[in-house]
């Protein structure tokens, strides 16, 4: 005999589950965690850590031409560059530096077309994908597009606001530095005041943290393809601001200890350029994640209406019995023939 069916035990919430009930601000991370996943955060940063060292090298080359008109108007320090290279590696070798640089500054505006034009098309693809790792972390839909021309433009407009919030942040903070504010507290008289060092210090530090927080929530509020909530990205970009300022403390370790060997000098800094974006592209889509998962942005997700229903009713007319009717009908009068003579019988 089976035996009756045990009511089974509900299962127990594990521990990740129970963390999430009971602290608001673990339940937020996992939520933000989830999203990050989910957006493929992860293949959005590699992207564009390629395209930074992508656009590196065509910057160089413009970087290199603007050098190169610097210095042809300039002979005297032209001259002192070619004497310091033909001082510093002697012989043949030293010679062919000079006629490989001369060349160089000779074909300087083809160099310079050629990095500009490679680093406006580099910069292109390196802006498309942040803003559609920013919109996709923001969980939003994908819109129509507007047209190739018009999505370039406007890509084109996001990069030049980029470079002008960088340029106007790293002014501020090269402001903030302790050697310009050190040099205040000399003209005021108070760079021998006990303890003026360590407060300096932590002023500077509270002032790039400042000026990168406003960096960031440009970037998380701003960049996306459609407006989003700023006071949100206000938190996040704090959020990422605290998290770049110990990164870059780490990273400035690392560099130290990585760059001394003749290995480390070849390749430790392309490796660090490599890092320094990757790790930054991922502060920042996280974040965003976060902020997209906070209570005031979570909306139930869209359901589509369903498809339209087309309701095509068939209607048969048949006139008379018809041929099935007519076996049935004499199927059923042969039964009831064959059972009226057996009563008949007996």
């Amino acid at each position: 005999m089976a035996e009756p069916d045990t009511p089974t035990e509900p299962d127990k919430p594990g521990v990740i589950d129970r963390l999430r009930s009971r602290y608001r601000w673990f339940d937020h991370v996992m939520r933000a965690q989830q999203r990050y996943q989910a957006s493929k955060g992860d293949f959005y940063a590699a992207g564009i850590t390629y395209f930074t060292v992508f656009a590196l090298f065509p910057l160089l080359m413009v970087g290199f031409a603007i050098g190169s008109f610097i210095l042809i108007r300039q002979p005297e320090v032209l001259a002192e560059v070619e004497e310091r290279i033909r001082s510093s590696v002697s012989g043949d070798v030293g010679n062919q530096l000079v006629d490989l640089m001369e060349s160089a500054i000779a074909s300087r505006t083809s160099v310079g077309i050629i990095g500009l034009a490679t680093a406006a098309w580099a910069g292109l693809g390196w802006m498309a994908n942040l803003r559609e790792a920013l919109s996709q972390m923001w969980g939003l839909l994908r819109q129509d597009s507007k047209g190739f021309v018009r999505t370039k433009v406007s890509d084109l407009l996001a990069i030049l606001g980029l470079f002008l919030a960088i340029a106007v942040t790293v002014a501020l903070t090269t402001l903030a530095n302790s050697g310009p504010m050190q040099k205040v507290l000399e003209w005021v008289g108070l760079e021998h005041v006990p303890g003026v060092g360590v407060a300096l210090r932590v002023v500077s530090l509270l002032f790039s943290l400042l000026i990168s927080w406003l960096l960031f929530t440009w970037i998380i509020a701003r960049l996306p393809r459609e407006s989003v909530s700023f006071r949100s990205a206000m938190r996040a970009g704090l959020l990422v601001a605290v998290g770049f300022e110990v990164f870059k403390l780490v990273a400035t370790i690392y560099l130290r200890s990585v760059v001394t060997g003749p290995a480390g000098a070849t390749f430790g800094p392309v490796l660090g350029l490599m890092v320094f974006a990757y790790i930054t592209a991922r502060l920042i889509l996280f974040a965003t994640a976060w902020a997209a998962t906070a209570t005031e942005n979570l909306q139930p997700a869209p359901v589509e209406p369903p498809g339209h229903a087309f309701i095509a009713p068939r209607v048969q007319v048949r006139e008379g019995l018809g041929v099935g009717g007519a076996i049935t009908a004499a199927l059923v009068g042969a039964v009831g023939a064959l059972s009226l003579s057996r009563l008949l019988r007996r």
